[in-house]
């Protein structure tokens, strides 16, 4: 593609990885906003929102266009709830049972930190579950792009082993070596954190 992203090259991203889209706003979105539009409508209003910003294509080419749209995705998503839910989310909140992001069985639309941590560390009751979350997220945050990335997208995402690879444009062998290394050094920073060693 070079320096430049073009509308069409726009589309053919979008319908490559549209499935993959679809699935991670069917997850995210607050379900009270299902009463006022369709997951379509977010995905049109994706599409729209990427559309503005071919620029931001052309940047950083070592980073899969999949995650680009990913985060123009979150975005969207970020700025619809600010718009149909501030002004009147008391009463919006009356009508549907959506519980609280940090509990352990969350909304769809939560990243579940909770239930991350119990796949990969040790619980330690007296550490305050909150601290363990944001320590977690920092052991996340601190792994090379590689690593991270797959994380985000077989944890977070719901992606299996063969969409993980479509999306980082790599072969299925290769998501799955990159996912069993990435956990590795995931648990090796959790270890060095007192919280999170594993009790005898």
């Amino acid at each position: 593609m070079g320096n430049e992203f073009t509308s069409q090259d726009l589309a053919e991203a979008f319908a490559k990885h549209r499935g993959r889209l679809l699935s991670l706003v069917k997850r995210r979105l607050n379900p009270i906003l299902l009463k006022r539009l369709s997951h379509e409508d977010v995905m049109q209003e994706i599409y729209l929102a990427a559309a503005k910003r071919l620029t931001y294509f052309a940047q950083n080419e070592d980073v899969p266009i999949y995650f680009k749209l990913r985060a123009i995705l979150l975005q969207t998503l970020a700025g619809i709830e600010r718009r149909n839910l501030q002004a009147a989310a008391r009463d919006a909140y009356k009508e549907v049972d959506v519980r609280d992001e940090a509990t352990e069985t969350g909304a769809p639309g939560a990243l579940n930190w909770w239930q991350f941590a119990a796949d990969v560390t040790s619980p330690l009751s007296r550490v305050d579950r909150n601290e363990r979350h944001a320590l977690l997220r920092a052991a996340v945050a601190s792994l090379p792009e590689n690593d991270r990335a797959i994380i985000v997208l077989r944890h977070f995402d719901g992606m299996g082993n063969s969409e993980c690879a479509a999306a980082l444009g790599i072969d299925s062998k290769a998501a799955s070596m990159r996912y069993v290394r990435a956990l590795e050094r995931l648990q090796q920073k959790l270890m060095e954190i007192s919280c999170f060693k594993k009790t005898p």
